[in-house]
């Protein structure tokens, strides 16, 4: 196959002319490619289309080749195979016929409806039933709404009228029923009726009747009987004490006091000093609320009991809330307390007319207006502005209806044009209580309020008083108001919050098992 230079040179002329061929081109083009000339297809023949890339770089022929190159790469990417899975043989959906059939022989779970197996119509065997079977019993939970009454929610739920009214009966032997709060759930249980013509009796009742109180009433011998549950509660005052620091109120919450007893705390202390000034921000806050717990984990956040204020150890205020003569005000800590304010506004009406020097509207003179006129539509409410006793009612001359009511302090109000009046001569009112609706009787162009306000029986000008009562604490009241006072301010902050031991936990019952295993050791 392969031959010695010696041996070329022997061959003499013969070798000489293989030597002398012109070297065969990379590959040849047929001679008629595409109906291309000859000329054309010998010069592309010629062409070297894949020349050595380590040679001439950066060359026309290099960059051809380069193309060539790049050109090959993507038709060999562009042909590898798939290697996702190959799909077989997919069968159509059933449907029409064919569905009811196989359906018919499949077995389909019940929660998905078991919708499987032959339609088939009834047979002699099937018996249609003389009447529709009912439940044994039904539950269900009825809630009391706000104005409604035990009787009315039980009747609505399915109890009978008499069965509802003995129930009512049952709880108002141990609860009020004016304690039971709306929105409270009642577990009601009907049992089976003897006919349908029959309402169900009540086999059982169970509700919350109180905070401390669950109630029970069970069916027993065909008779009710109420069954009581007592819950126990824990009512130890909530006490939280804490540096005023830069805010009173932001330093309040941080310490957990709701922001309804933190706004009311600020009120308080406010009518013994100012809050802004005579506060200090090293000195203590001091709030005391009314707090329950029950042991199923409820919790009632009550009103605010105590608002005091303590300095370097010693109390700069005490306020305490205190009941006396029927009304609830803040005492000091002395006995002595402030029940009211400011007179309060004896309409929602604004201001018309104002005291002094005017001319009559109707009389068309200047005379002495010795009141205040309030506008506000036909019927609109008139308020007593304090508390006291009303000494006139009835029509006085151009006041037309008329009211007036005497206070303390010399001090009394009347107000007068009255349509209507809601109070009778020598009835003891309180502030803010109704006593009328506003008119236009008597001298007066149209609905309003004429009100004015009398010092020892003469007019004055009722934007220049300032009506304030003070409550004085003596006697055995006096002690008890300390006691109560003494006994407030030795709860520990924060022991309301402490550990509650539930009613029903006992002693832990021991197995039958430990007794046998100790009287054999003994």
């Amino acid at each position: 196959m392969f031959k010695s230079i010696d041996m070329l040179a022997d061959q003499g002329n013969g070798a000489a002319a293989i030597a002398a061929d012109p070297p065969t081109p990379a590959f040849s083009l047929p001679e008629k490619w595409f109906g291309l000339p000859d000329h054309w297809l010998e010069s592309i023949s010629q062409i070297e289309w894949v020349p050595d890339l380590g040679r001439d770089i950066g060359s026309f022929t290099w960059i051809r080749g380069l193309i060539t190159l790049s050109l090959l790469c993507g038709i060999a990417i562009a042909c590898l195979p798939d290697f996702g899975p190959i799909r077989g043989h997919e069968s159509a959906a059933l449907t029409g016929f064919r569905a009811d059939q196989a359906r018919s022989q499949t077995i389909a779970p019940m929660a998905y409806g078991s919708d499987t197996g032959l339609r088939m119509a009834a047979t002699d065997a099937v018996r249609p039933l003389a009447q529709s079977p009912e439940r044994p019993s039904i539950e269900l939970v009825a809630t009391l709404g706000r104005g409604d009454s035990l009787r009315r929610v039980l009747q609505r739920a399915g109890v009978a009228n008499l069965e509802a009214r003995e129930v009512t009966n049952l709880v108002a032997d141990a609860v009020r029923l004016d304690e039971i709060k709306p929105g409270t759930k009642i577990d009601v249980t009907l049992g089976r009726r003897p006919a349908k013509n029959q309402p169900r009796p009540l086999d059982q009742l169970a509700f919350r009747a109180r905070f401390d109180l669950n109630l029970e009433i069970l069916r027993d011998n065909g008779q009710l009987s109420l069954n009581r549950k007592p819950i126990l509660v824990d009512d130890t005052p909530l006490r939280i004490k804490g540096v005023v620091g830069s805010s009173l109120y932001r330093s309040a919450r941080a310490a957990g006091a709701p922001a309804d007893a933190v706004q009311k705390y600020l009120q308080v202390i406010g009518k013994k000093m100012s809050v802004s000034r005579d506060i200090r921000s090293t000195d203590e806050f001091d709030i005391i609320l009314g707090y329950r717990r029950a042991e199923t984990g409820d919790v009632e956040v009550g009103d605010l009991l105590y608002a005091g204020v303590e300095r370097n150890g010693k109390a700069k205020a005490q306020m305490l809330k205190w009941q006396s003569n029927g009304r609830t005000n803040w005492f000091e800590a002395s006995g002595v307390g402030q029940s009211s304010g400011q007179l309060v506004r004896p309409t929602a009406g604004r201001r018309t007319s104002g005291y002094g020097m005017r001319r009559h509207p109707i009389l068309r003179y200047k005379r002495m207006h010795s009141g205040i006129d309030f506008g506000g539509g036909y019927g609109a409410p008139i308020y007593a502005v304090t508390d006291g006793k009303v000494t006139f009612s009835g029509r006085k001359g151009g006041y037309g209806k008329f009211v007036k009511i005497k206070h303390s302090g010399g001090l009394a109000s009347g107000y007068a044009h009255m349509s209507r009046i809601a109070v009778s001569n020598g009835r003891r009112v309180r502030q803010g209580q109704i006593i009328g609706y506003i008119g236009s009787t008597g001298l007066s162009t149209g609905p309003h309020l004429h009100y004015e306000l009398y010092r020892n029986g003469r007019t004055i000008n009722p934007n220049s008083v300032k009506f304030v009562q003070r409550a004085q604490l003596s006697g055995r009241e006096l002690r008890r108001f300390k006691g109560e006072l003494q006994r407030l301010r030795q709860v520990t902050p924060g022991a309301a919050l402490g550990a509650l031991k539930s009613a029903s936990t006992g002693p832990k019952r021991q197995r039958e098992i430990s007794r046998l295993s100790k009287s054999s050791i003994s």
